[in-house]
């Protein structure tokens, strides 16, 4: 079982690094699926990924409060919002209404998370 949780945490990986150049696709909750997966297969990714200097403390805020700093729901909204433009001159108008429909959904789960705690 080790294998699958350590192969859902490195596909979460690849799907975050995309997420990193891709407006519309999230990096973060992939994140937190990879450090899920690795505290079930590999402690030292696992520890790899909660030290990192950028993403680490994202992860540990959901992890323990469920919340989402206002900085990054504001970036999350407007990466989302950028990329739902570009893609209404390149998709059918019915793909677009779907992917507007999704991105709505997203942004009103990411909008409606709360602030992380004072120092946390």
């Amino acid at each position: 079982m080790r294998y699958v949780w350590g192969g859902l945490g490195f596909l979460a990986i690849a799907l975050a690094v995309i997420g990193t150049v891709l407006p519309i696709m999230p990096t973060v909750p992939f994140l937190i699926v990879a450090a899920f997966a690795f505290a079930r297969s590999s402690p030292r990714f696992h520890r790899r990924l909660m030290d990192h200097r950028i993403f680490g403390p994202q992860i540990r805020q959901w992890q323990d409060h469920h919340a989402i700093e206002r900085r990054v729901k504001v970036i999350a909204i407007a990466s989302m919002a950028g990329g739902l433009c570009v893609s209404y001159f390149l998709l059918p108008p019915e793909l677009w209404l779907v992917q507007f429909g999704v991105l709505a959904l997203v942004s009103v789960f990411i909008a409606s998370r709360p602030a992380p705690p004072p120092g946390a």
